[in-house]
């Protein structure tokens, strides 16, 4: 194909008016890219971040956290309240619920929802914690300090444990894993989490299933019966892809885009970013699939660079971050950075039982990733070590006294 031939790019459509969704259509522009930009958006609100959801907008200390984005200045088409139904790759057009959308490429960018918990559906005071209407629908029932139970003991469920103790209610936990966190890292690494709960007054029951949900109360599978105001379910998340159904995109086995190292899907002209789409990582040696802010706010700039780029015949740029989200739960900042699947030694820096320590993963000497707690130094200079795969000294950096950047072997 000569330059001539390549195809003129003049309408961006973008799926989804999340992080990743709004992201792209912003660094579309600040790229250069002149053409129309429409973001669909199926919630009727604003677009908005979501880490605060579980945080300041439940205790009522944010009302709100819409995107400080002026879409009207930056020549971004919003439409939002209106839900995406399928796509027709040959036609390059986009059906929604309100007609069919034509565009140049595509960028799918609708995210994850919520596993829901089976038995709960339709029983009145159970909440999803996932958009702005659940917090919203969630800030009464802590201020009428209700009896609360959380299922699910991952990181959502911890950050809403946490409001909750602190707008005075009773919480109790229940999550079916021996552990908090059992999806999440290895159980020596959660182990020290466990007693977090009970030094903030919350009661975590491990090994716990529920059978079923009735109005204010919640049935454990072996009998017991727990006093429930409300019910949050936090027990993961699926990428929001059933509407690629038939379309041709590629789904890998957890329902998410499978995207090349470009992000671009199986599908000419379509791309897919955030929490829906997996990439390829050289860095890791296997496909991630990263539900995370930090992803949405990366990957989006990789998108824009490889639409305009393929207009001018620049070669794809690669999309392979090192990981990272952080967590604030039970009065502590955790942090994380890497993917510690394919490590060959875990260091420890600090007393896990003391407030502020780390954990170090290695592979052939090199830091893959890191879990800091209330050690930011440690996760700011590991992340750094981790891009430029420096050689560590482990004597040294098991040293908590010892800044990480000085502990490697050069």
């Amino acid at each position: 194909m000569g330059p001539d031939d390549r195809p003129v790019v003049r309408r961006v459509v973008v799926a989804g008016a999340g992080m990743a969704g709004v992201q792209t259509a912003v660094a579309l522009r600040e790229q250069g890219f002149t053409g129309t930009v429409t973001v669909i958006g199926a919630e009727p609100h604003q677009p908005y971040d979501r880490p605060p959801l579980s945080k300041a907008v439940l205790l009522g200390t944010a009302e709100g956290s819409a995107f400080d984005v002026d879409f009207d200045a930056l020549g971004i088409e919003l439409v939002l309240g209106r839900e995406v139904t399928g796509l027709r790759p040959a036609d390059h057009a986009l059906d929604t619920e309100a007609g069919p959308v034509p565009y140049d490429v595509l960028v799918v960018a609708t995210g994850a929802e919520p596993v829901r918990l089976s038995g709960a559906e339709g029983v009145p005071g159970v909440h999803l914690l996932r958009t702005l209407d659940d917090a919203e629908r969630l800030r009464p029932v802590l201020a009428r300090q209700h009896d609360v139970v959380v299922v699910g003991a991952g990181w959502i469920g911890a950050e809403f444990a946490t409001a909750a103790r602190e707008a005075g209610c009773a919480v109790t936990v229940v999550e079916a894993a021996d552990r908090p966190l059992a999806g999440a890292l290895p159980p020596e690494v959660a182990a020290p989490m466990t007693a977090w709960y009970a030094d903030a007054g919350a009661d975590l029951r491990t090994h716990a299933r529920v059978a079923r949900v009735e109005p204010g109360t919640v049935l454990l599978d072996d009998g017991t019966r727990l006093p429930a105001g409300a019910v949050v379910v936090g027990i993961g998340a699926r990428p929001a892809t059933a509407w690629l159904a038939g379309s041709g995109v590629a789904l890998g086995a957890h329902g998410e885009v499978v995207a090349d190292s470009g992000l671009r899907t199986s599908v000419p002209d379509v791309y897919a970013v955030g929490d829906c789409a997996s990439f390829p990582s050289a860095r890791y040696g296997e496909r991630l699939l990263v539900h995370h802010w930090d992803n949405a706010l990366q990957g989006p700039r990789t998108v824009a660079a490889n639409i305009l780029g393929e207009a001018t015949g620049e070669a794809p740029q690669v999309y392979d971050p090192v990981p990272y989200f952080w967590s604030e739960q039970f009065g502590r900042f955790v942090q994380y950075a890497g993917h510690h699947g394919a490590a060959d030694a875990t260091l420890w820096r600090g007393d896990p039982s003391g407030p502020a320590w780390t954990v170090c993963w290695l592979r052939e000497t090199r830091l893959v990733a890191l879990l800091a707690v209330g050690r930011p130094r440690d996760l700011a200079q590991g992340r750094r070590l981790i891009e430029s795969g420096t050689p560590m000294n482990p004597t040294l950096l098991t040293d908590p006294a010892r800044p990480l950047k000085k502990a490697t072997t050069a």
